[in-house]
């Protein structure tokens, strides 16, 4: 088990695996297979997750899951991210995880920013932009294809490299842009991802 920034662990401190239902649970079941399956045969865990836009569900999956991995320290672990086209990774975003206690720093301004996004003194941060899940940047075979909206999910069907396919989709938090609970409901969302991700790897044994 490694240590994150204190911020995140205190948010971490706050999540209550009871909470989620268990139909959940068996939607996140697959996920905790192909983890354990990996474990268990000592390969490399390379998580991508998709959504329409790589622009908020997958970035918070991605990122979440990356810090859960350290977190109980299950070693090997890469966590990815991309959409079915490439836009922006929204602000809002960025705000609500630096308020759960991520440093972000912006790397390059521009119309599809990227930033350094880092969760433990002593981890390599993630980069973050928009791209799509055939993306350079993203693996290219032996990886778990998680479509974290149903529209990605329905319109992709095929994942070229894919090893696995698994549906862990998400309400999207756009729907409340520009509305006063915009901050709240994304600060919602991403609990409800981090605490399904740190439900993943908590059931993962060394």
């Amino acid at each position: 088990m490694r240590t994150l920034f204190p911020e995140i662990e205190n948010t971490i401190g706050s999540f209550d695996f009871k909470n989620i239902p268990p139909e959940r649970k068996s939607i996140l079941l697959p996920l905790v297979v192909f983890i354990q399956n990996r474990v268990n045969t000592l390969q490399e865990i390379r998580l991508n997750f998709i959504c329409t836009h790589n622009s908020r569900r997958s970035h918070l999956a991605q990122i979440w899951a990356q810090a859960a991995a350290a977190h109980f320290g299950i070693k090997n672990t890469s966590c990815y991210s991309g959409g079915t086209e490439a836009t922006t990774l929204f602000s809002v975003v960025t705000k609500t995880l630096k308020e759960s206690g991520f440093k972000i720093e912006t790397i390059s301004e521009g119309q599809n920013p990227i930033y350094s996004i880092k969760f433990a003194p002593n981890e390599q941060p993630i980069i973050g932009f928009s791209k799509t899940y055939d993306a350079n940047f993203n693996p290219e075979s032996k990886f778990a294809a998680i479509m974290t909206c149903s529209q990605a999910d329905v319109g992709c069907p095929f994942i070229a490299g894919a090893e696995k396919r698994i549906p862990i989709t998400y309400d999207d938090p756009k729907a409340f842009d520009n509305t006063p609970q915009q901050f709240e409901k994304y600060q919602e969302r991403s609990v409800q991802i981090a605490t399904e991700m740190f439900y993943v790897f908590s059931q993962i044994n060394k």
